[in-house]
């Protein structure tokens, strides 16, 4: 289900963690259109945290210590180059106002990223917002192999070992399921969410 936003509006930070502790997030079509809306999928993607699978081939590239993991290092350059267009996707749906929002809850505490660096250059990186117990990906990018998937690795960690509950991936795709996403009716996704809400985990020390 979806629901227009005003064009060109500023998404308020509060509104956006309500969103998200309502099972909502905002979209847009594309980073030149100035509207939002808000998605409320019938069906989540989800990373069971206990179920996370790594392919053999991704633990010899993390083995080799190809890259250097940081989180919240450069949180801007992460969100802006999963806007930015590739080959492979034309449209990006983060456009001015969700940028704008993101990186105001990064700077409350709220959002964060995790960067993979290689000879001193964002190689590739994700985002998401943490709430509760409860941490949502929004994005990831690439610009060297395996780079995001190096840092997904990364992120499921620290969500482990901080005693996070729910990993959303919003949708599920091929890419993901490699990993152990699984989709999950919005029933039962929103018995998930209210559980990872209560309490409150700390992302970074």
């Amino acid at each position: 289900m979806t629901r227009p936003y005003a064009p060109g509006y500023r998404i308020p930070p509060d509104l956006l963690l309500k969103a998200y502790a309502s099972g909502v997030f905002p979209m847009a079509e594309s980073a030149n259109d100035p509207e939002v809306f808000w998605v409320r999928p019938e069906t989540r993607g989800v990373i069971p945290l206990g179920g996370f699978h790594v392919p053999k081939s991704l633990v010899k590239t993390i083995k080799r210590g190809r890259f250097a993991i940081r989180f919240d290092y450069d949180f801007e350059g992460v969100i802006d180059a999963c806007a930015e267009q590739r080959a492979e996707r034309r449209n990006t749906w983060i456009n001015a106002p969700i940028r704008e929002a993101y990186v105001q809850l990064h700077r409350r505490g709220h959002c964060h990223s995790v960067e993979a660096w290689c000879d001193g250059r964002l190689a590739g990186g994700l985002y998401g917002v943490r709430l509760g117990r409860a941490f949502f990906g929004e994005s990831m990018f690439s610009r060297e192999r395996d780079s995001s998937k190096v840092c997904l690795v990364h992120l499921v960690e620290r969500l482990r070992a901080r005693k996070f509950l729910l990993l959303d991936t919003q949708f599920t795709t091929e890419h993901l399921k490699r990993f152990g996403a699984i989709d999950v009716p919005r029933s039962k996704y929103e018995r998930m969410l209210a559980e990872a809400l209560e309490g409150e985990s700390v992302f970074n020390p």
